[in-house]
């Protein structure tokens, strides 16, 4: 049966078919559809399927399900394994029970991440297996395999999509679902389990052992082709691979081709494409792993051959690729005639940057933190939608998940004396940041902790976390109160307020900024998207004629207000938060009735 699926839904597919029993993840684009996709079949499926606090405990999750003998599967962004990393360095030493697959979704060109982070490097790292799906067909095929082939090495495996595949549709060949089995138990093994020294040290033996049988295991993987042509050749990896096929097809190009979809590479087909070729061109996404590989190939089989990639200068090492690069780039090697690129619409359109929606709560409070700390205190601030506040000049830095708060102690201590007040998201300070804040705390930082709540993961589409209430599946469960958890963990003064009541707000700051040690605001209002899909409908406002366009309005910066004639206006975006009508001095904003 086809079926016209997303990438990443067709990773859950994958997922499906394959019987696991246990899905864990945190939400990060382009990973979070997987999870989303796999929720609704939890109950049907006999399937625990959660959105975990962090990337840490969802890998953790995922290993003790595999360790009491389940399938299992844990997702997240490829910055995401960067928090999960220490679980997962240590995993590939004690081994898997049920089939244990890590999804990290990477994202060339940075689309929705503060950094381009190649996946593959943490497989070799770890000395495991990780497969690079090209499409979502292969990205489905690829996740049934990946639980196959860890049960059989006794070893993790990764799968590493990226944007382009992930959030990609296309026609999928979908197999028959398959019900979970049930574990066995877990085996109480603690030569195994337990990480002690005395314990990994033959256990670190035994994965470099396995490393011949992984690449023979890899060496006849389906998604691995070679095409022996002319005495130029291409090699690519991923969604390059498709791209260079397509550009050799256009061309009629009489090229040698190896597609590449596992890693480690395919030792014998690199062998048989290096020893044949002159001249090679390695072409794949962000860091040269395959082509680092390709190198020390080429050295003991064909020390003359030239590599062209991105040591040679051929091709980029960051960003992605699209098909027009790749093209030029296979058209240069071949002495073809290169093809000029279009004209683009951000080529031709004035810039836009990014913006917080109609009636943000977020941009009413860093309204009120500007008014209350001033224009010249700092402002360390975190991942989610209110990064996008960075224009209103209450965003200072943005370093990764949970940092505004530590940054900002590090400031402090550091001795900055102006003010300052960090902000962080719900879901992000449930992630990373109680840390943070029980740290600054026991140290004595005198800063205040901005928690912007509004009730969702809003940034990665919506997703429930601990402070809503409500599990992946829909299911109710206990909801954590962000304010006793700020007062447990030492903060000396914690007030709640709504940011769409502006003199409130503005007077919480002030005092949480007079106050000489620990303070933590938490401004609470319900995302703007996730109330009206609720059904809540507030009244749109509008501006009165005797408006004299002093532009106080306009500069809060919302998009449902603009400047006509020399007047503001109110368009059919607004959501009804009437903080502008609190903004305007002569009181020309009005409720609609």
């Amino acid at each position: 049966m086809r079926e016209y699926l997303l990438g990443n839904v067709a990773i859950a597919r994958g997922i499906l078919e394959a019987g696991c029993g246990l899905a864990s993840g945190y939400p990060g684009t382009p990973s979070s559809e997987i999870v989303e996709s796999l929720a609704p079949w939890a109950g049907e499926q006999g399937m625990h399927v959660e959105w975990s606090v962090n990337e840490k405990v969802a890998m953790e999750v995922a290993i003790g399900g595999s360790w009491a003998g389940t399938r299992s599967v844990v997702t997240m962004k490829h910055v995401g394994l960067n928090v999960a990393a220490d679980p997962f360095m240590t995993l590939a030493y004690l081994g898997v029970g049920g089939g244990l697959v890590i999804i990290s979704a990477d994202d060339p060109y940075c689309h929705s991440s503060q950094n381009e982070q190649d996946s593959r490097r943490y497989a070799q790292f770890a000395d495991i297996p990780c497969l690079d799906p090209a499409d979502p067909q292969e990205a489905k095929d690829m996740a049934i395999y990946a639980f196959g082939l860890s049960e059989k090495l006794n070893l993790p495996v990764m799968l590493r999509p990226t944007t382009r595949v992930s959030h990609a549709r296309s026609d999928v060949e979908t197999g028959t679902i398959q019900k979970p089995s049930q574990g066995a138990g877990f085996d109480k093994n603690p030569r195994r389990r337990v990480a002690l020294p005395v314990h990994v040290r033959p256990l670190h033996r035994e994965l470099l052992s396995k490393q011949e049988a992984l690449a023979g295991e890899l060496e006849s993987a389906p998604w691995n082709s070679l095409t022996l042509r002319g005495d130029h050749g291409i090699i690519a990896s991923g969604i390059s691979g498709l791209y260079a096929g397509e550009a050799i097809a256009r061309m009629d190009l009489n090229l040698s081709f190896l597609r590449v979809g596992t890693f480690p590479p395919p030792f014998e087909l690199v062998k048989k494409m290096v020893e044949h070729c002159n001249v090679l061109m390695v072409v794949e996404e962000l860091e040269p792993v395959l082509e680092e590989q390709v190198e020390r190939i080429a050295l003991r089989y064909n020390p003359g051959l030239k590599i062209l990639g991105k040591s040679s200068g051929a091709l980029p090492r960051d960003g992605e690729f699209d098909l027009l690069q790749v093209d030029n780039a296979v058209a240069t090697m071949a002495g073809e005639q290169t093809r000029s690129a279009p004209i683009l619409p951000r080529e031709i359109l004035p810039p836009r940057p990014p913006s917080l929606c109609p009636g943000c709560s977020h941009r009413a409070t860093y309204y009120a933190m500007r008014k209350a700390f001033g224009r010249d205190a700092v402002y360390p601030s975190d991942i989610g939608c209110y990064t996008m506040a960075v224009g209103m000049g209450t965003v200072d830095t943005c370093l990764c998940m949970g940092a505004s708060i530590t940054v900002a102690s590090g400031i402090r201590f550091g001795g900055e004396e102006r003010p300052i007040c960090c902000s962080l998201g719900d879901s992000t300070f449930l992630h990373s940041g109680l840390t943070g804040l029980l740290n600054a705390a026991y140290n004595k930082a005198r800063i205040t902790v901005a928690v912007l709540d509004n009730s969702t993961t809003a940034m990665t589409g919506h997703q429930p976390h601990p402070g809503t209430g409500v599990m992946a599946t829909g299911e109710a469960t206990s909801r954590v109160s962000l304010e006793e958890i700020s007062r447990a963990l030492g903060a000396g003064l914690v007030e709640t307020v709504s940011p769409y009541d502006l003199d409130a707000a503005v007077q919480t700051f002030r005092r949480a900024r007079e106050h000489p040690g620990l303070s933590v605001v938490i401004a609470e209002q319900a995302c703007v998207i996730g109330a009206r899909r609720s059904g809540e409908r507030r009244r749109p406002f509008r501006v009165r004629d005797s408006c004299t366009g002093c532009k106080k309005c306009v500069e809060f910066g919302c998009p449902a207000i603009e400047f006509v004639d020399e007047k503001a206006s109110i368009n059919a975006l607004c959501t009804g938060c009437g903080v502008c009508a609190q903004i305007c001095p002569i009181g020309s904003v009005e409720v609609v009735e």
